[in-house]
């Protein structure tokens, strides 16, 4: 019975040591999971745009849309989240070009028509590239940009305000740490041992103080609502929370009157 039991704790140990290992080595293509290339663009919402290629400095190069806007008050730079591509946010894109805002989207390296594989770094390297040619593409060099970032994409966007002149952030669905929500998930996995991928939404937080924005579902099945409300404890600027009732992927800000009129408020006095 003992030799039993040994032989079972040293198989589920070995077992343990091999998934560890395997998440380790294969942890890209288990973080990100890229979309294919669109099959629509912004015209199908009514959205002049232009089809731009974003050059970044480690030789990747990036699928975008530039949705300009006549007399706009600020541009907003949206780092979209995990899955999909550009295309799944044309609505947000009419929503914020409503707004009287420009908007650019961008696929990171890997997703869409965007060249490379994605990774922690590269996706960072990929926000940086899109934020200085949004920069160049303004032509006043005093018009705001808003760095919008969804799920994913909010640990980019806040990251990308430690880095460059960002006027506002806005974190949609955004996780306190990839590490931390990943842990949640693979309670079974030494996650925070074998994670090499570092998005850090709360930590960069902590080294600016803009103006933010925290929109979050108390129904999101993938981010707790309460990541959402220990970035909105964070923020050390002016800051507004749009809760509302929906889960992770439907949006559901849009759908709740009050959600909805605390981000065009915060949108407003940009």
């Amino acid at each position: 019975m003992r030799r039993t039991l040994i032989r079972l704790v040293v198989w589920l140990t070995a077992l343990a040591l091999a998934v560890s290992t395997a998440a380790c080595m294969f942890q890209n293509k288990l973080i990100f999971f890229p979309g294919p290339p669109p099959s629509t663009t912004p015209s199908s919402r009514g959205l002049a745009f232009e089809d731009v290629r974003i050059a970044t400095t480690d030789g990747c190069d990036l699928g975008a849309w530039w949705i300009p806007r006549d007399g706009a008050r600020a541009a907003v730079l949206v780092c979209h989240g995990n899955a999909g591509s550009i295309e799944d946010r044309l609505d947000l894109a009419r929503f914020l070009h409503a707004q009287g805002l420009g908007v650019l989207l961008f696929d990171y390296r890997g997703y869409g028509t965007s060249t490379g594989s994605p990774s922690g770094p590269g996706v960072g390297c990929d926000a940086d590239a899109a934020f200085a040619w949004l920069r160049a593409k303004l032509a006043d060099p005093q018009l705001a940009v808003v760095a919008w970032g969804e799920s994913l994409g909010g640990a980019v966007a806040a990251e990308l305000a430690t880095r460059r002149a960002v006027h506002a952030v806005v974190l949609e669905s955004a996780f306190t740490s990839l590490a931390e929500v990943a842990s949640e998930h693979y309670a079974f996995l030494p996650v925070r041992w074998i994670l090499r991928v570092k998005l850090d939404t709360l930590g960069a937080l902590a080294q600016f103080e803009l103006p933010l924005l925290v929109i979050h579902g108390r129904g999101d099945e993938i981010v707790p609502f309460e990541h959402g409300a220990r970035l909105f404890a964070a923020g050390r600027g002016r800051k507004s929370f749009a809760e509302h009732a929906g889960g992770h992927n439907d949006r559901g800000w849009s759908h709740s009157p009050a959600a909805k009129q605390t981000v065009c408020e915060f949108l407003a006095a940009l």
